[in-house]
């Protein structure tokens, strides 16, 4: 593990971590956990552009560890995903859970593949 990336991943980290709290601040009417569910699809996003853009050998490693794994990795929020579903469990918001966890995968995934879709394949 070199120092670089370690930095990078960091800066990165702190970077997402910022933009997290920023969003997660906003407030809601509603049960459902409006603000992470955005965070999480609008993460899934760039990461899958990010990811396209590595592979088609666009970013450079570095630019690709800072981006996905820095500020990706410290903007979405799976594990507040995961502390809010149990919390909706514990409080019988049976419906909501549902409906929470269910969108969040499924258009966690799609996401991702619509960013990886962005940017052509050069295979």
């Amino acid at each position: 593990m070199q120092l670089t990336n370690v930095l990078l991943v960091g800066a990165g980290g702190a970077l997402g971590a910022v933009c997290r709290y920023a969003i997660s601040g906003i407030p809601s009417t509603t049960l459902f956990p409006w603000q992470t569910f955005c965070i999480n699809i609008l993460g899934s996003f760039c990461i899958g552009i990010f990811l396209a853009l590595f592979k088609n050998a666009i970013l450079q490693p570095s630019v690709y560890i800072f981006l996905a794994v820095g500020v990706c990795g410290g903007f979405t929020t799976f594990s507040s995903f995961s502390a809010e579903s149990l919390t909706l469990l514990q409080k019988g918001n049976y419906g909501w859970f549902a409906l929470y966890t269910g969108l969040s995968v499924v258009l966690g995934l799609l996401a991702t593949f619509a960013g990886l879709q962005i940017i052509p394949s050069k295979n």
